[in-house]
């Protein structure tokens, strides 16, 4: 069984408590009016999908319902750390599966 930290009830909780919701520290555009279709596309949809290191937005639904952000290693599917929305992103060393092979 997966167990995710949440960073505001301070417990590892099963991951059937929580939702994915995206990547995280994307940043949304001040005037959404005026981008292209080719941009406004761009933001919706694209999105990184890197081998190793990701962050990533969760949101503990059947506890506190609260959205935090992870650190994920997508190649072992292992949380690195977990920090609470609107921290900064932190500095990590990249992890040995996010080497390009």
């Amino acid at each position: 069984m997966l167990l995710i930290r949440c960073p505001y009830c301070e417990m590892e909780r099963p991951e059937l408590e929580f939702a994915y919701a995206g990547e995280a520290h994307i940043a949304r555009p001040a005037d959404p009016s005026t981008l292209t279709d080719d941009e406004w596309r761009d933001f919706l949809f694209t999105r990184s999908n890197p081998r190793g290191t990701h962050f990533e937005r969760w949101r503990h639904i059947n506890g506190c319902g609260r959205f935090f952000n992870a650190v994920r290693d997508t190649v072992s599917d292992k949380f690195a750390m977990t920090y609470k929305a609107g921290e900064p992103r932190p500095a990590l060393a990249e992890t040995p599966a996010a080497e390009t092979k």
